[in-house]
């Protein structure tokens, strides 16, 4: 049997897709479900499994557990935090409060030989995130690792079947914790590479043919590389019935209709129609504040506008999306329990029915995997280092209502911005930049006469994945030339601020 790659079981964490990412680095695939489906499973059909950490405590009534045979696994088992606990609550040990919590780093001391931490020194730098403890490990089980605060920081099975840790080694703050994964992975469930740019692709088109056969996708292209690497996706599975639509919504950037539709039908051989609805977005817009609302809105015209071209083509079922995974984790608990931080564009937006199925080719696919692909796919580096673009736009980048004013100054302002990092050569160094539309005026002076004008605030920010992000440290002379340009060439802003907040705690955009 030919199996599949790494089962995460899902119990909340909020680094489970971190998990994940590191798995995927080593070229195994790793696929995440909710504790409740592992049941339905084959568990025979994967190399191994990871049990991910959680918000719960293991005794609490409503924590959660998973139908694992765990004194006769079919396969071997790593359980991280809340995963490790829950192992030792069912092979009867005991987890308890700890009289110390441990949140951040923690030096874990290695006593035992395991196979986990082969090559690894006896002492590393760990990621700890828990309030409990195990204090006594099950039966058959040796205890192979401790930090000051947590005397049970690492154990196995004699059988080296069954493994946990109380750190997090998939987080980069953990020393080795690449390693560690590996050891696991490679050493202990015998995995095999199976997860490649060739493989992703394949599989992927091997799946669309299956799931659309002879019927027409339909896409709406943003001109963002999600979209464009899901349309070539799709174009080299079907064909011609892929039938794409660039919808201008009146909130694209400065001339992105006319660059993206050029992109398209001349250089990547995509047969894309303008579809001008700028007037029917804007008005549904008007005097709208709430952010959600704002997505929830665009989205839904997005499917109208969809649904009104797909009458015009008998054989319209399918409806594409670039949604990619960072998405789905922050708009909805997927495949897990873990927090609803927003919607996105690409799935907060639809409505409950509608006439067409979706075709989401990049779902389980991380930003740094979509890129590889539209690399391999033939898309122009160019393109592909584009920093991300909302779907819906400008509007969740001006702050309160819509105005066609706004539009145009914050287009502008965005144009400026983008050409003085390409002109410094710093654009590729951030993962993305963009100006925000801010509700207030602020006083100034200019020339002899006293200003009552728009703040502008900048965002950038260095980051692999979305998931995580820090601001980007600007040369002062660099962000002196931004901000005096700005206020010089755009009329109607008198003020530009900055903004030095991280994911998380903030969230890149916004709104």
């Amino acid at each position: 049997m030919v199996k599949k790659g790494i089962l995460i079981v899902d119990f909340g964490s909020q680094y489970t897709q971190l998990i994940a990412r590191k798995v995927r680095e080593l070229q195994v695939f790793s696929e995440i479900i909710h504790p409740d489906d592992v049941k339905r499973l084959n568990l025979e059909s994967y190399d191994g499994i990871i049990l991910s950490g959680g918000p719960k405590s293991v005794y609490d009534k409503d924590s959660l557990d998973v139908d694992i045979d765990l004194n006769n696994p079919p396969i071997p088992i790593l359980g991280i935090c809340y995963g490790m606990q829950l192992i030792a609550k069912k092979l009867s040990g005991e987890v308890q409060r700890s009289r110390r919590r441990e949140f951040g780093y923690a030096i874990f001391n290695i006593i035992k030989d395991d196979i986990l931490f082969e090559g690894i020194p006896e002492k590393i730098k760990v990621w700890m995130s828990h309030s409990d403890n195990v204090v006594k490990i099950p039966s058959g089980f040796q205890k192979t690792g401790y930090s000051v605060n947590c005397k049970n920081a690492s154990m196995k099975d004699r059988r080296e079947k069954i493994f946990g840790l109380q750190f997090h080694p998939e987080v980069y703050h953990t020393d080795y914790g690449k390693d560690i994964l590996k050891n696991f992975i490679f050493k202990v469930c015998k995995a095999k590479k199976n997860w490649n740019t060739s493989n992703i692709i394949n599989r992927i088109i091997k799946n669309i043919r299956n799931d659309v056969k002879d019927d027409i996708v339909i896409g709406g292209l943003s001109g963002g590389v999600d979209s464009t690497v899901a349309a070539l996706l799709v174009k080299n599975s079907i064909g011609k019935n892929l039938k794409c639509f660039l919808i201008d919504t009146g909130l694209l950037r400065y001339d992105e209709g006319k660059d993206v539709i050029k992109l398209y039908n001349q250089r990547l051989g995509l047969d894309v129609k303008y579809v001008d609805r700028s007037e029917l977005f804007l008005k549904e817009l008007q005097r709208v504040v709430d952010p959600e609302r704002k997505r929830k809105i665009i989205g839904k015209l997005f499917i109208d506008v969809f649904e009104s071209e797909a009458k015009k083509l008998k054989k319209a079922r399918f409806l594409l999306q670039g949604t990619i995974y960072p998405d789905r984790i922050e708009s909805r608990s997927v495949k897990g329990p873990s927090s609803v931080i927003k919607s996105h564009h690409n799935v907060g937006g639809l409505p409950e029915k509608m006439n067409l199925k979706l075709v989401e080719p990049l779902k389980d696919l991380f930003k740094d995997e979509v890129r590889k692909i539209g690399s391999k796919l033939g898309i122009p580096d160019e393109f592909l280092k584009r920093h991300p673009f909302p779907g819906p736009g400008l509007a969740i980048r001006i702050i309160g209502e819509i105005t066609p004013e706004k539009i145009d100054i914050l287009r502008e302002v965005d144009r400026i911005y983008v050409e003085e990092l390409k002109k410094n050569r710093i654009y590729d160094e951030i993962w993305q930049a963009f100006a925000v539309f801010l509700p207030i005026k602020s006083v100034g002076v200019m020339g002899d006469e006293r200003t009552y004008e728009n703040v502008i605030a900048l965002r950038a920010v260095t980051s692999t994945d979305g998931m995580t992000a820090d601001f980007y440290w600007f040369e002062k002379e660099t962000m002196q030339k931004i901000s005096n340009r700005i206020i010089n060439e755009v009329k109607g802003v008198n003020r530009v601020v900055y903004d030095i907040s991280s994911k998380p705690p903030s969230t890149i955009e916004w709104e």
